[in-house]
């Protein structure tokens, strides 16, 4: 009777068990897809939209459809757009606020030198993969383009310009409006016998361009927020009031975001539709591409991780898998600012970053860290130098690469991070807790 009750026993256990697993793995799954919804979304959205956009070539949609086709995706970058400055100001005075102005020193330090560095090497790397590869020469026997008028730039003027902005003269006109040196041409004419004619020169004179001052508002809000973490409990009205306002545009975020999947499938179908001719276009420049491509790649999955796991210890892969909304986000948009405000999200909801670092590091490697960038330019600079100075029409080329520079710079972004926090973990414990994440504040809300 006992041995019958026993095999009874296990028989149910026998099947008991692979119910529960069944159930846990059933959970496991459920679990992981909520956990990764806005990951799904976003990829999918990407995918699906270069689709469609192949799709639609054969039917040659006018400019004007074309529009029509990316409305959405406009709507998608002016919400973003119109997070960036309430988001940039709060987050950089709210996040410099709260630490004492040494420790911030030495993060701020810490991350300079990052950016520094990380950039060094992406230049390095497109110079290394130039001179491997030869791109000008592949492309040597294609016929120039007609060109577009190319604007000269002095080196001098160009540091000068960047100094400016740094120090802008009106914080109102900075939101809008950037200094930019242009060039007008002075015509003098000789009056003397022995110099008659004309002498045409190029002056500098001072200028503007649309966009927002992101350099002169980082500087400003910067130090603005270490000012008002010294004054103590006299600034602590202030302090509260930016740290208010940066809880409240972030909860802003958490509500547009579930709207960048729909608005990236069309940015991506309307951008594949805009493409000219794909054999024409890889004839002339398709070996540059491939180099940018290639340079971009290694940056991103070997140069980044390495950098990540010699300072972390920790696996690097699995830190990009929590930033894989951001970095769709940005080849979508192909704009860091834009990115911004998901970026955010994810390293504050998916990594549980300290609020101290990302709300000062995020927004500064938007406007200073441009490892893609560098890595472009140096190929480009080579790429010319290999054709003999025949000019290219590079607008072919920024349509195809400008998403993947984005992406490499946001990565760059979210990497740096996570190294700094590592590196200044006594620092910032030694200063306090830190402000509420997005996660703490969505639990209690």
């Amino acid at each position: 009777m006992e041995t019958d009750c026993l095999q009874s026993e296990l028989t149910s256990v026998e099947v008991a068990e692979p119910q529960e697993i069944q159930t846990y793995r059933r959970c496991n799954i459920v679990a992981f897809l909520k956990r990764n919804t806005f990951v799904i979304l976003t990829v999918t959205a990407v995918l699906s939209g270069i689709g469609l956009g192949f799709a639609l070539r054969p039917i040659h949609m006018s400019d004007r459809d074309v529009r029509y086709l990316m409305f959405p995706g406009e709507l998608l970058l002016r919400i973003l757009q119109m997070l960036i400055l309430p988001l940039i100001i709060s987050s950089l005075i709210s996040g410099t606020s709260s630490v004492d102005r040494k420790a911030y020193g030495r993060i701020g330090l810490r991350a300079v030198c990052y950016y520094l560095l990380t950039t060094l090497i992406a230049a390095f790397t497109g110079i290394v993969l130039a001179v491997i590869i030869q791109p000008g020469n592949w492309s040597r026997n294609t016929s120039a383009s007609s060109g577009g008028r190319t604007e000269a730039v002095q080196s001098v003027d160009a540091v000068l310009d960047l100094i400016r902005n740094m120090i802008p003269s009106n914080l109102v006109e900075a939101c809008f409006r950037k200094f930019k040196t242009v060039y007008s041409r002075s015509v003098s004419t000789g009056f003397n016998i022995t110099e008659a004619g004309e002498d045409n020169n190029t002056v500098p004179v001072p200028g503007s361009s649309d966009g927002m001052n992101m350099l002169g508002l980082l500087v400003f809000s910067v130090a603005f927020g270490l000012i008002l973490g010294s004054m103590g409990s006299q600034g602590k009205p202030l302090r509260d009031f930016f740290d208010c306002l940066n809880q409240a545009i972030m909860h802003l975020v958490n509500i547009f975001i579930w709207y960048s999947p729909v608005g990236i499938f069309f940015l991506m179908a309307a951008q594949v539709v805009k493409m000219t001719d794909m054999g024409e276009m890889g004839q002339e420049v398709g070996m540059f591409t491939l180099t940018v491509i290639a340079g971009l790649l290694i940056h991103s999955f070997l140069t980044l991780p390495l950098i990540y796991f010699s300072v972390t210890r920790k696996n690097p892969f699995r830190f990009m898998s929590g930033v894989l909304q951001a970095l769709a986000t940005a080849f979508g948009t192909s704009s860091s600012s834009a990115t911004l405000p998901v970026t955010l999200h994810c390293m504050e909801v998916n990594h549980s970053m300290d609020t101290r670092v990302t709300r000062f590091m995020l927004p500064t490697g938007a406007t200073m860290n441009m490892d893609g960038a560098a890595l472009y330019e140096a190929v480009a600079a080579l790429f010319i130098a290999q054709l003999h100075n025949i000019n290219f029409d590079f607008g072919q080329i920024i349509v195809l690469s400008d998403h993947l520079r984005t992406t490499t710079n946001v990565l760059g972004d979210c990497i740096g991070v996570g190294v700094v926090q590592h590196l200044s973990r006594r620092e910032l414990q030694s200063s306090g807790p830190a402000g509420e994440s997005l996660m703490e504040e969505n639990l209690q809300l």
